[in-house]
């Protein structure tokens, strides 16, 4: 599970794989972190000047992570980039990490058509569509349905690509906001515009260079999503 709060990625992964995040053998595997600092969690207690750089959390429990959102809240955080939590029990840690919030449903597609892909300038960064599910919508429905409100552009709906959890804040009630994503091909974009109701200003059809520059002005989870994407293409997943 990764979850982004406040855009920072807090991953939560089991005891097995929080072992291989330290084994020196893997030091040179592409996907390996060089950590900032490294916390056990049943040596030492969390504190503020931790959320430095990327930090891992060893051993964490539910407490851990309640310590650790309630930081979180209370201080500004700007140098910390990551938190990786090695979980003694995974799903208690999930749980905890989801009490705090209210859990808003959603669903969003990548679309291509060849090799291009779709972006939206919404709110000064270029995000992907996305939104709520409807009551009783599955996640693939409202994934092709929120495209085409959003873009006008009509799609079919491929593999899922991940899930993603990012929080916000909406009328004072902490949202956390679970969306499946999808991979999709554009079937007809001869109406394409965007949602003005929805605060969107562009759609543009980038190819893999232009994607990469946009995105350096984009949100960490949707920088996510497509790093997942490439991962299939490259055949890393």
């Amino acid at each position: 599970m990764i979850v982004f709060i406040n855009d920072r990625p807090i991953r939560l992964v089991g005891p097995k794989a929080a072992t291989q995040l330290t084994n020196p053998a893997l030091a040179n595997h592409p996907t390996f972190v060089d950590y900032d600092l490294i916390v056990d969690a049943r040596l030492e207690l969390l504190k503020q000047d931790a959320l430095n750089g990327h930090l891992l959390l060893l051993n964490a429990t539910p407490a851990t992570v309640s310590k650790l959102l309630a930081l979180l809240q209370k201080s500004d955080a700007d140098q910390l980039l990551s938190v990786t939590l090695g979980c003694l029990d995974k799903e208690a840690c999930e749980e905890a990490i989801k009490k705090p919030f209210k859990i808003i449903k959603a669903a969003g597609g990548v679309v291509f058509k060849g090799d291009k892909m779709l972006l939206m300038f919404r709110r000064g960064v270029w995000d992907l569509p996305k939104g709520k599910l409807d009551d009783g919508e599955s996640s693939k429905q409202g994934a092709v349905r929120e495209v085409k409100e959003e873009t006008g552009v009509r799609v079919s709906i491929g593999e899922r690509i991940c899930t993603t959890w990012h929080t916000y804040t909406l009328n004072g009630s902490r949202i956390l906001k679970r969306t499946k994503w999808y991979r999709m091909r554009a079937l007809d974009d001869s109406r394409m515009a965007p949602q003005v109701e929805e605060d969107i200003e562009q759609l543009v059809w980038f190819d893999q260079r232009e994607t990469k520059l946009a995105l350096t002005n984009s949100f960490s989870s949707i920088r996510y999503v497509i790093d997942e994407v490439n991962k299939r293409v490259n055949g890393k997943v």
